[in-house]
């Protein structure tokens, strides 16, 4: 039994060290698409919280969700966020999957450079948007009578860009159409399912972001134009993007020849290659063949025959 254990801790170990030296050789060549994806991250808070500055609280409006979904209350607000997280680390955990699991279809690297480039689209209509038109907020904590609900003007340009992390985030009031957490789930759901590999999943992915939409308009974080609007404009936006980016590679294909998964990664290239050529490198199948043309008489008979030597 310990025999066993070893054997196969030494093999997850070789196959853990080759995916990391696989993943450190992409990230050395896309390195500024992950960095900028992040730095945008921090922009969009940061505008975020800019209009927090200029959110004015008043009259929740009037809203058919909130008419149809029962408030939750302030208590049970709790609950979106965590099925949020739940999508959050799940949609992580399964980026980094390939380090561990045998069934390998993606690049981590490379999947995480175009879900930036989806988040970085959407959050730059929703800066847009958000700052188009300031709407009261429908949060407990942005209604009128909460001190949150309005911020004093910074004493300096640092109270700004410190963004109060992550209280300034989790207590926002002002940006709202459309939603940030729908624009990260649907982000994820959509990567997942078209590089996902398990069917049931799929559909436990798409029911589970309907139950967090809903959850976000009982709980009052956003009104019910926030989620609808983020539903359509994020998947054509993820639709039409994803038309422009070149196609991730695939793993169980040729494909996965391009980045060196080991240290024989260069014969079996060439090897690849002699195979695509039509024949297999060994020069016993370098001996000519002859090939034989002939005609077949309906009665089955031959009446014409001709050799030809390949390369004659």
């Amino acid at each position: 039994m310990s025999l066993y254990i070893r054997r196969e801790a030494a093999k997850l170990w070789k196959r853990l060290c080759a995916e990391i030296s696989t993943e450190i050789n992409l990230l050395a060549e896309n390195w500024m698409y992950i960095l900028a994806g992040l730095i945008f991250q921090y922009i969009h808070g940061l505008a975020a919280r800019g209009v927090h500055y200029l959110h004015r609280p008043g009259p929740t409006l009037q809203d058919v969700g909130f008419y149809l979904l029962p408030e939750l209350g302030q208590d049970k607000a709790y609950i979106s966020e965590t099925v949020f997280t739940f999508i959050f680390i799940s949609f992580v955990l399964w980026t980094f999957h390939p380090f561990i699991f045998k069934s390998k279809k993606i690049y981590t690297v490379l999947v995480w450079c175009r879900v930036l480039a989806f988040l970085v689209a959407c959050q730059i209509l929703r800066i847009i948007t958000f700052y188009s038109t300031q709407l009261p907020g429908p949060n407990y904590h942005c209604r009128e009578g909460s001190k949150l609900a309005r911020l004093p003007p910074p004493n300096n340009a640092l109270e700004v860009l410190l963004i109060n992390f992550p209280r300034g985030v989790l207590y926002g009031c002002g940006d709202l159409i459309f939603s940030s957490h729908m624009i990260f789930s649907l982000v994820f759901v959509r990567t997942y399912h078209k590089y996902g590999s398990r069917r049931f999943v799929k559909q436990l992915a798409w029911l589970t972001v309907v139950i967090q939409s809903m959850l976000i308009v009982a709980s009052r974080k956003h009104y019910t134009v926030d989620v609808v609007v983020a539903w359509y404009t994020v998947n054509l936006m993820v639709f039409f993007l994803d038309k422009k980016l070149p196609e991730l590679p695939d793993r169980g294909g040729a494909a996965a020849l391009l980045l060196p998964l080991s240290k024989d990664s260069s014969k079996s290239k060439e090897e690849n290659h002699k195979l695509l050529n039509g024949n297999s490198g060994d020069p016993a199948d370098w001996r000519p063949r002859i090939q034989v043309n002939g005609k077949i008489m309906e009665d089955g008979t031959t009446v014409h025959v001709e050799a030809v030597m390949n390369g004659v």
